[in-house]
C-alpha cells in the first residue's frame, strides 16, 4: 500500500486534489465534523475543558469558534482532545484499506502532528493567493480571525514544500487537474513498482 499525503496551505485545494486520485481518502476535517456530531466522549472532554463555550451536544462549530476567538490558547485545548480521536480513526482507515494500491491522507496537520512516515509520498498543493481567498470565503464557517490562528498552527509552507516529493500547481481548470493527477498517480505507481 502506497500512502500519499496531500499537504499545503489552508484553501490550497488539498481535498479537491485528494479526491482526484480516485483512491480511498482519509479526510481529517470530515472526521472532526463526525466527531463533533456523534462522539459523546469528545463532547464530554471538550465541555470539561471549555465549560463556558461547549454547552450542548452535538457540538456546533460556532461554540468552538467563540472559544478560539476568546483565547488563542483554547485551540490547543481543543486539539488535545480531538487529535487523539482522529488518530484512532486514521488507524482504523489504514487497516480497512491495507489491500488498496494507494490511499490518500488529506490531513491539514499531517506534518505538524507527525502523522507521516519516511515511505509516504508527499504532494504539496500550491495555489494562487487570490484563488485561495475566494475558496475560503465560500466556506460556510468563514472567519478571518480563526483562519489567522489556524495558519499560525500550520508549519511554514516553505518547510512543507521542501518535504514534498511532488509539487502540484492547482491553478488550472478541474478538467486539466483531473488529467494531471491521473498522470501523477500512474507515475507514483510505476516508480514504486520499480523499487
Amino acid at each position: 500500500m502506497i500512502r500519499v499525503g496531500v499537504i499545503g496551505g489552508i484553501g490550497s485545494g488539498k481535498s479537491f486534489i485528494s479526491k482526484l486520485f480516485k483512491s480511498p481518502v482519509f479526510n481529517a476535517d470530515r472526521e472532526v465534523e463526525i466527531l463533533y456530531k456523534n462522539n459523546l466522549e469528545c463532547f464530554k472532554k471538550l465541555r470539561k475543558k471549555l465549560p463556558r463555550f461547549v454547552k450542548s451536544f452535538p457540538i456546533s462549530k460556532n461554540q468552538l469558534i467563540n472559544a478560539i476567538n476568546d483565547d488563542k490558547k483554547n485551540l490547543k485545548k481543543i486539539s488535545k482532545v480531538v487529535h487523539p480521536l482522529v488518530r484512532k480513526q486514521m488507524k482504523l482507515f489504514l487497516n480497512k484499506n491495507k489491500k488498496n494500491k494507494i490511499i490518500v491522507l488529506d490531513i491539514p496537520l499531517l506534518i505538524e502532528n507527525k502523522l507521516y512516515n519516511k515511505r509516504d509520498i508527499l504532494i504539496f498543493v500550491k495555489s494562487n493567493q487570490n484563488k485561495v481567498i475566494n475558496r475560503l470565503k465560500k466556506r460556510k464557517n468563514y472567519n478571518k480571525k480563526i483562519l489567522i490562528n489556524l495558519r499560525k498552527n500550520q508549519t511554514d509552507l516553505l518547510e512543507k514544500k521542501k518535504l514534498a516529493n511532488y509539487i502540484v500547481d492547482n491553478n488550472f481548470s478541474p478538467n486539466i487537474m483531473r488529467k494531471k493527477i491521473k498522470a501523477l498517480k500512474n507515475k507514483i505507481l510505476n516508480e514504486r513498482n520499480c523499487t
